[in-house]
C-alpha cells in the first residue's frame, strides 16, 4: 500500500508540473471583486504593516504555502526547499498527506526535513479525512503532528478527486463524527481543508460545531485534481475514468463565493485558497474575511528550481500585496480586511441566490 501510495504522490508533481491541469472555463471569482481605488491613501508605502497572528502564531504577512508533497526522494527536496523559503522569509507552509509515512516510516525524513529546515516557521501536518473514516483517529493525527513537529494539522476533504481517481476511496460515511473525534482529542488546532472544490456555508458551519479550528475554504478556479486525476488515468480518452476527470474537470464552487459564504458563516480562522496567484487576490481575500491566504501551484514550479527562486516568487506576492494595500490606503492587515471592494457578475450573483449580500462590502468606509 505504502508503495501505491508513494508511485501516486510522484505521479502528481510531475502531472502538475508538465500538464495544465489549472480549471478550465471556470474561474476563482476574484476578477469579478474590485477595490475601491483610493488616489488620498494619506499613507506611506514603505511603512505598511504586513505581519498578522493567526492560530497563535506570528506571521510576516497573511501567506503560507498550501500543501504539496511528501513521501518521494523528489518530494523531500521540494519540501525542504519551501521550508528553507518561508523560514527566511516569516511564513508558513504545510506539507502533503503523511499517509505514506505513516503507513512506511522510512519515509519520514521526506516530511521531517520541513521542521529541520524552518524551526520557527508554521507548519501544518496533513492527512486525509477519508483515512478518519476508515479506521484512523487520534493516534495517527498525532503521529503527523510530531512526524514534523506541527503547529496545527489540516484533515483535507477531497471528494471530488477519490471520485475520479482511479484506486479512490469513496465510503464517506461517518466523516464528520471522525473529524470532531480527532479535533476533541488533539491539543493543536484541526483545520479542515478542501482541495480545489470549494466549501459551502452549510458544511463550514457543521465542521465549526464540530470542534474544528479553522477552515480552508480551497475553492474552484486554480488547480483541479479531478484534471490531475485524468492525466494519471493514463488511459484512452473515451474511458469511463478519463470521461470522469473531463466532465468533472471544472467542478465546484468558486474560491471568492465560497470564501464569501464560509467568513460570513462561521466563527474561526478561514484559509483562502484555490486559484490565488497573485498579490491582488491575496489583498482581496483579506478583504472578503480570510485570516490567511495560501498557493500551491505557483510555489511548487519555483521550488523545483531552488530557494532563492522560491524566495522570489514568495516576495513579489508580499510585494503585490503591499501595493494593494497602498492603493486602497490599508497601513495594515487590519484596515485592509475593513476596505470596501465592490462584488459584480456571476459571484454577486450567486452569492445572492445563496441568501448573502454583497452591497456592504461595497459600503464600507463611508461616513
Amino acid at each position: 500500500m505504502a508503495e501505491k501510495t508513494r508511485k501516486r504522490k510522484a505521479e502528481h508533481i510531475e502531472i502538475s508540473l508538465s500538464q495544465n491541469v489549472q480549471a478550465r472555463q471556470k474561474t476563482t471569482g476574484f476578477e469579478e471583486a474590485d477595490f475601491v481605488h483610493r488616489v488620498l491613501p494619506e499613507i506611506d508605502r514603505s511603512k505598511i504593516d504586513l505581519s498578522t497572528t493567526v492560530f497563535g502564531h506570528k506571521f510576516s504577512a497573511p501567506l503560507i504555502v498550501g500543501a504539496l508533497t511528501g513521501g518521494t526522494p523528489e518530494a523531500a527536496k521540494i519540501n525542504s526547499t519551501v521550508a528553507e523559503a518561508v523560514e527566511r522569509l516569516g511564513l508558513g507552509m504545510g506539507v502533503g498527506s503523511q499517509r505514506v509515512a505513516i503507513e512506511d516510516k522510512r519515509l519520514e525524513d521526506t516530511f521531517a526535513v520541513v521542521r529541520k529546515k524552518a524551526p520557527s516557521a508554521f507548519v501544518l501536518a496533513n492527512l486525509g479525512a477519508i483515512q478518519f473514516a476508515n479506521g484512523y483517529g487520534p493516534r495517527e493525527a498525532r503521529k503527523a503532528l510530531e512526524m514534523i513537529e506541527a503547529d496545527a494539522i489540516a484533515i483535507h476533504l477531497n471528494a471530488l478527486q477519490e471520485a475520479v481517481q482511479p484506486e479512490g476511496q469513496t465510503n464517506f460515511v461517518g466523516i464528520l463524527s471522525a473529524i470532531g473525534d480527532v479535533a476533541r482529542e488533539l491539543e493543536k488546532p484541526v483545520i479542515a481543508k478542501e482541495t480545489g472544490a470549494g466549501m459551502s456555508a452549510e458544511e463550514a458551519r457543521r465542521l465549526e460545531e464540530a470542534g474544528v479550528k479553522g477552515i480552508d475554504v480551497s475553492g474552484a478556479g486554480g488547480t483541479s485534481w479531478a484534471a490531475v486525476e485524468y492525466y494519471r488515468a493514463r488511459k484512452p480518452v473515451e474511458s469511463p475514468q478519463r470521461r470522469l476527470g473531463d466532465v468533472f474537470w471544472d467542478w465546484g464552487i468558486p474560491t471568492a463565493a465560497s470564501l464569501v459564504e464560509v467568513c460570513r458563516t462561521v466563527h474561526i480562522p478561514v484559509i483562502a485558497s484555490g486559484g490565488i496567484r497573485d498579490g491582488a487576490a491575496i489583498a482581496k481575500s483579506i478583504s472578503l474575511g480570510a485570516s490567511l491566504t495560501s498557493l500551491s501551484q505557483p510555489i511548487l514550479k519555483a521550488a523545483v528550481k531552488g530557494v532563492k527562486e522560491t524566495c522570489d516568487a514568495l516576495s513579489l506576492l508580499i510585494e503585490e500585496l503591499r501595493n494593494a494595500m497602498f492603493l486602497v490606503g490599508a497601513g495594515n492587515v487590519q484596515a485592509l480586511r475593513a476596505s470596501p471592494v465592490v462584488i459584480m457578475g456571476k459571484t454577486a450573483e450567486w452569492l445572492k441566490a445563496r441568501g448573502f449580500s454583497v452591497e456592504e462590502y461595497a459600503r464600507r468606509g463611508r461616513k
